[in-house]
């Protein structure tokens, strides 16, 4: 065969050669873009529930947060004009006036009262985005905690309180001003903060082999991805379905509370101005004793840990090498939600009446 038609030959059949490899180059270019759509679409709708779902938690964790700490405010102003009250009537009755309540839950509402004192106290001079929420999920926490020589925080005062409790919620992130993820990283234990891939900047080769191949590692990522926002999803779900069970109660009870308050803060206006208290002696008894009793319930109710504290083989709260608790994680890496001791805590609260 003349030598031009077998160049003739070869260059048909390098052109067809070319022609298929540019129609894959297009095809595989084609798929990848699709890939990469879907993918888009499939995080983009996932991640929009994933984050209306933590705002909501993180809503109803802040609500709870704020309530918390007003009433450890009002225990702290409670306890002060009770004892101011008691002391003054006994410096003009012919009685020995008391309030037959156990000591151990006297402390347990001191306890509360100045763990909330220095919480506020600390967030004063700080960045306080998210404080709130994040006294929801470490409040508790706090009442169980122990510093590092072993004290109750609830039996501590002062300073050593102070360092107790920053060091229960973690003196580091509170340094920061870190508690923007309270309803988040701390509710799914870190698991589920990190998936926030960054869309806007995914990108692929130029050849369309290895944009296709992009484009399939770029959808186990996402796919990856969406199974941890479904399960963060339901885990934020079931968190802020306690903490509204949690923030009625506490709320029902605050509301019994501040009536018993009130009526105390009216007589205590009664003594101030030197008026003859001795017939409201036993009515005030009374108001200072019921008060107590809520008092102890609310405190019981609030710090009773929304997730569960690692327990040692003693029973001991388990703390790490900065004194902070360890939360119990499941086999996700979420955190556990403390059901059996809020649905027992919540049960037994809400037989209180007024």
């Amino acid at each position: 065969m003349p030598l031009p038609f077998i160049l003739a030959g070869a260059a048909i059949a390098a052109a067809g050669y070319g022609a298929k490899k540019g129609y894959d180059g297009y095809q595989d270019k084609s798929e990848a873009n699709e890939i990469i759509e879907d993918s888009k679409k499939n995080y983009d709708n996932h991640k929009l529930v994933f984050d209306k779902q933590n705002e909501w938690t993180n809503q109803s964790l802040t609500k709870l947060g704020e309530l918390q700490l007003k009433i450890g405010n009002d225990f702290k102003e409670f306890r002060i004009i009770a004892e101011k009250l008691l002391e003054k009537l006994n410096q003009t009755s012919s009685k020995d006036l008391n309030v037959d309540f156990p000591q151990h839950k006297l402390d347990e509402i001191d306890g509360l009262a100045l763990s909330t004192t220095a919480y506020m106290g600390k967030i004063a001079g700080a960045s306080a985005a998210g404080a709130a929420a994040a006294y929801a999920v470490y409040g508790g926490v706090m009442a169980v905690a122990a510093a590092s020589t072993g004290t109750p925080i609830a039996a501590l005062s002062g300073a050593a309180a102070y360092n107790a409790t920053m060091a229960a919620i973690g003196g580091g992130s509170l340094a920061t001003g870190g508690f923007g993820m309270a309803g988040g990283a701390m509710v799914l234990g870190g698991v589920v903060a990190a998936p926030i891939l960054a869309i806007a900047g995914w990108a692929f080769a130029s050849h369309a082999e290895e944009a296709l191949s992009d484009a399939r590692k770029t959808q186990r990522e996402v796919n990856e991805a969406v199974v941890k926002m479904e399960k963060g999803a339901k885990q934020l779900s079931k968190t802020k379905s306690y903490v509204d069970k949690i923030y009625t109660e506490t709320e029902r009870l605050y509301a019994i509370f501040k009536e018993y308050f009130e009526n105390l803060k009216a007589f205590n206006q009664l003594v101030s101005s030197q008026t003859d208290t001795s017939r409201f002696e036993d009515e005030i008894i009374r108001l200072i004793g019921n008060g107590y009793q809520v008092a102890a319930i609310l405190t019981n109710v609030i710090t009773t840990p929304l997730f569960k504290p690692k327990l040692d083989e003693q029973g001991g709260v388990v703390l790490n090498d900065e004194n902070i608790v360890e939360i119990e994680t499941d086999s996700g890496g979420m955190q556990v939600i403390n059901e059996s001791a809020i649905n027992t805590v919540l049960s037994e609260s809400s037989n209180t009446r007024k």
